[in-house]
């Protein structure tokens, strides 16, 4: 059955027709997001959900969104999503982060540009029928020394124009190397060197706990007498009462603001006042830029919808449709050996330990954790996936540590999964042949190689003569055919261990003859997902 994806905001056409091109069912509702009520009533019939900004996709929504497995936003912020609910709910919220790139970029010099030369209000002297040419004196922008605050996407976008405009650029940002400042053409400082010499500080961050006000009341007054600040990029990035104060103290010579800490803006500190330019929020209100974002959030979704690719996802890592083919088997490597270790462990977890050894250390960890950690959290809650599943774990206070290393044996490549609770800890570890097909290598550190099925049972016991006759007998007289069969030990008379690969779930009374018997230390029935 086809994929089902509902649009609830205005996209373009050519996004719809991306959808249907690839095999998905598209109803393109553009005004339904407006009504949230009705939203809720028919989001439980869809695999994905598109938006704008107009949609609000509450805990309530989410609720009621029983098929729902991606929420795909146009644009960058998603501030009009629950991801916190939509991860427990084990949804992927993606975003288009890349296709608003030079149109935001390009806001930022202009209204660099209209802040320096005053021409919003000039404009507005003139079609009043004044000629106040004195009045309006600007500043030429070559020369100065523009500020950078986060050189990334947009940032690195802003420092190429200025250059272009033989600007003196400093930028400020915590993960820009040297290398690559030296490459973009940029003086890297730190944020009170750029303060003290920029005549224009532009900001391009996200809003976080770090950056929230860092231009703060008591940065603002380290600047430079005369400076002007543009953001275009969050609200909340600059104390804009204090910003108010110091324009109109004279410190600071203007400011071009885009973005508010509240919005939509219908009152600020800084409306009105002289050479303070400000725009409702147009940072990506562009034609190329909206059709950007509209085909790329079509893509992603079709992507995933159709193949496991992820990209731009904010709560799940992303996986190219090329890792998604060549970890696929790993992928469900990953999920087997969680899922091992799930159904044996009764007892709350307090740690979890990944270890990657050969090839697979090399891949895409962020997402091979998370199907670790899906796998073992399944037991308690079916419904878990590798969005939720790490969610889960961080609320329940569970350690995750991951090493990786070179080939260190026979295989090329595998993983080796350790549970530590406050009695025991559990190892179970397993590779991919070359066939595909994930393969059980070693548990508790006794080295097997037991396909992996639908339906098994794993026991322990004394490594003692008659355990593959019990076995086989009592499977064979209750008609529980054995597809494969594993033995291993510890060491002769020591520890060992059987793996049955059978067709169908084992019965309980069939469970029961076994522990009769009184050779078993322990009988498991185990469950997986090999479809």
């Amino acid at each position: 059955m086809a994929p089902r994806v509902l649009i609830s905001d205005k996209l373009s056409d050519a996004a719809v027709q991306i959808f249907r091109d690839r095999g998905i069912e598209v109803d393109f509702q553009p005004d339904l997001g407006k009504d949230k009520d009705k939203l809720a009533e028919v989001i439980g019939q869809y695999d994905g959900l598109a938006i704008r900004s107009a949609t609000k996709v509450t805990e309530k929504i989410l609720a009621a969104a029983t098929n729902l497995k991606v929420i795909g936003r146009a644009g960058i912020g998603v501030d009009n999503v629950d991801k916190e609910a939509a991860s427990k709910k084990g949804v992927i919220v993606m975003n288009t982060p890349f296709g608003n790139m030079i149109t935001t970029a390009e806001h930022a010099i202009a209204m660099m540009f209209a802040v320096a030369r005053q021409i919003p209000e000039a404009s507005g002297s003139t079609h009043a029928g004044k000629w106040e040419k004195s009045k309006f004196m600007g500043v030429e922008l070559t020369g100065k020394t523009l500020g950078v605050i986060g050189a990334g996407n947009i940032g690195g976008i802003v420092c190429d124009r200025a250059r272009g405009l033989k600007m003196k650029v400093v930028a400020y940002d915590p993960f820009l190397g040297q290398e690559k400042a030296d490459k973009m053409g940029v003086e890297k400082v730190e944020l009170e060197e750029l303060l003290k010499r920029a005549d224009f500080i532009t900001l391009h961050v996200p809003l976080t706990d770090t950056t929230k006000n860092i231009l703060s009341r008591e940065n603002l007054q380290k600047t430079k007498k005369g400076v002007r600040i543009i953001n275009c990029a969050r609200g909340g990035l600059v104390d804009e009462q204090a910003l108010a104060d110091l324009l109109t103290s004279g410190h600071v010579a203007g400011a071009a603001f885009d973005v508010f800490a509240e919005e939509p803006a219908k009152e600020n500190p800084l409306f009105n006042l002289p050479n303070v330019v400000c725009t409702p929020h147009l940072g990506a209100a562009t034609t190329e830029a909206q059709e950007n974002v509209a085909l790329q959030v079509a893509e992603q979704m079709a992507d995933y919808l159709l193949t496991g690719a992820v990209t731009n996802a904010l709560n799940m890592p992303s996986v190219t449709a090329e890792e998604a083919k060549v970890m696929g088997p790993w992928i469900k490597l990953a999920d087997h050996l969680g899922a091992f270790i799930g159904q044996m462990t009764d007892e709350p977890i307090q740690a979890i330990n990944i270890l990657y050894d050969g090839t697979v250390s090399n891949m895409n960890l962020a997402a091979l954790n998370c199907s670790v950690i899906a796998g073992i959290m399944k037991r308690a809650n079916p419904d878990v996936n590798m969005v939720s599943a790490p969610v889960i774990a961080a609320e329940r206070g569970i350690k995750i540590s991951i090493t990786n290393q070179a080939k260190s044996g026979a295989f090329d490549g595998y993983i080796k999964v350790t549970v530590v609770t406050n009695k025991r800890e559990r190892s179970i570890a397993g590779t991919v042949f070359s066939d595909g097909k994930p393969r059980f290598i070693q548990i508790k550190g006794i080295n097997i190689d037991a396909e992996v099925g639908a339906h098994m049972l794993y026991t322990t016991n004394e490594d003692v003569p008659g355990i593959i006759g019990t076995l086989g007998m009592t499977m064979g007289e209750n008609g529980v055919n054995i597809a494969n069969f594993t033995l291993g030990r510890s060491a002769a008379k020591g520890e060992a261990i059987a793996l049955l690969y059978v067709d169908d779930v084992v019965p309980a009374d069939v469970i029961a003859k076994l522990e009769k018997t009184g050779l078993f230390q322990q009988i498991k029935p185990l469950e997986f997902d090999v479809a």
